[in-house]
């Protein structure tokens, strides 16, 4: 194994990787600008959701997210040309980290995959041939890079695709309900017709499993390589049409690369990259693989079992969804009222959210617990900078893929006093038994 990891192999599939996610990563953020994504999640807003902890991350005034988002496509294409590609890739990947944890209001597990494949790439030789760095300075060009490079872009696959497969193992998924609910919403005409089937959506619903459990062993073994290939061309576009999920379908294909000979890739996308006659074991950058891989995929094999060790299930509190390749498991739907009573006199106070938050931020923090204790903590601030101590009650009810609603909240928990526990369950989001019964915390 040792040999294996260490031995010598073509750098052409990393050299191809990196074209195109340099081209993905300007296609991501100025497409952010041209669809009016920016607009809506970073201009709008006059504050937003960040991660807990992150609440310094917020938008930039005026023209400042545009700026910010051109920059990062500048970036993207200096990366897709090799060029200063270190300083290139770390200043994208601090900014897309920026915006990862700046907002969550569109949370999509592909700009989480983005984040962490920037992290890889930057401990990766990918700037040692077809480069303006290896024009540049030719004593860095090199054919060749440990074999260990492509295994840890096919371990982080691995791993997404592992738990996303684990993810699916629910009621909701495996009758059916989620596909079918998400069919409705995202069809139309006479494909629409087809896909409000029972026989579709459950085909659907099941090949989904199928796909993710098996593409990764299938793509591994020599044989069955190509027709994975063609089952990913097909499930990643079937996506990218019905679903529109921006570049993800296109990004998850490419990592088909590392799959391949690198010879192979060679021969077709590099016909003038020279052959490398002899290879031998090197022992580059073995303390990166050591150092910093090993505990890396140890922290990704850990964070999405976190929620099995949170009470509750996390379908409903959602404590412990993010980061943990939970993808498009579920909708959420219901409603929240903020009751805001003035600590000193008791007098109720009229609260609108509409003029501090914009409708497509009410719509997704109304339904999830920490959003709504954010909104909540906003609320207070709000309240103290003028002086007035307040309390804040919510009302609000949620239900799972369109099944009855039922309270979310704890309605007697004054949320503005409330700590948020990042590694526990929070005693105010309420929890049900299988009888439908509230569980006395």
């Amino acid at each position: 194994m040792k040999n294996r990891l260490f031995a010598e192999i073509d750098n052409a599939p990393l050299i191809l990787f990196r074209i195109f996610f340099g081209f993905l990563l300007a296609c991501e953020t100025l497409g952010a600008i041209l669809t009016g994504w920016v607009n809506k999640n970073f201009v709008e807003p006059e504050f937003l959701f960040t991660h807990i902890g992150m609440d310094v991350l917020q938008n930039l005034s005026g023209s400042g997210m545009y700026f910010y988002f051109v920059t990062m496509g500048l970036l993207g294409f200096a990366v897709m040309l090799g060029y200063k590609y270190r300083w290139t890739l770390g200043l994208f990947t601090l900014m897309w980290g920026g915006v990862y944890f700046a907002q969550k209001t569109s949370y999509n597990n592909h700009y989480y995959l983005l984040l962490l494949v920037c992290l890889i790439m930057l401990f990766l030789p990918a700037n040692r041939y077809a480069s303006i760095d290896a024009k540049q300075n030719p004593s860095l060009k090199k054919l060749t890079m440990p074999a260990w490079c492509s295994w840890v872009m096919i371990a982080q696959v691995a791993i997404v695709y592992f738990y996303a497969t684990i993810a699916k193992f629910y009621p909701g998924w495996l009758d059916g309900t989620f596909t079918k609910n998400l069919l409705t919403a995202h069809t139309s005409g006479a494909f629409h017709e087809i896909a409000i089937q029972k026989w579709f959506y459950m085909f659907i619903a099941y090949t989904g499993i199928a796909f993710d459990l098996l593409v990764v062993p299938l793509l591994l073994y020599k044989r069955t390589r190509t027709i994975a290939l063609i089952a990913s061309v097909i499930f990643h576009l079937f996506n990218s049409i019905t679903l529109e999920i921006g570049i993800f379908p296109f990004f998850a294909l490419s990592f088909v690369v590392f799959f391949y000979p690198p010879e192979r890739i060679r021969q077709i996308f590099f016909k003038k990259k020279p052959v490398v006659e002899n290879y031998h074991t090197t022992q580059e950058k073995r303390s990166v693989l050591l150092y910093f891989f090993i505990p890396y995929f140890i922290i990704q094999l850990a964070l999405p079992i976190r929620h099995h060790f949170i009470e509750g299930n996390v379908f409903w509190t959602e404590e412990g969804h993010r980061l943990s390749w939970r993808m498009m498991l579920r909708s959420r739907n219901g409603y929240t009222y903020f009751k805001v009573t003035n600590k000193e006199n008791n007098a109720p106070i009229t609260y609108n959210l509409s003029e501090n938050l914009t409708r497509k931020q009410i719509r997704s923090m109304q339904t999830k617990p920490d959003m709504i204790w954010q909104t909540a903590q906003r609320i207070k601030n709000e309240f103290n900078e003028i002086g007035i101590d307040v309390a804040v009650h919510a009302t609000t009810r949620a239900g799972i893929n369109g099944a009855p609603t039922k309270t979310l909240i704890d309605a007697e928990v004054d949320l503005a006093t409330a700590k948020w526990e990042y590694f526990s369950h929070n005693k105010w989001v309420l929890l049900y038994d299988d009888e439908g019964n509230i569980i006395q915390q």
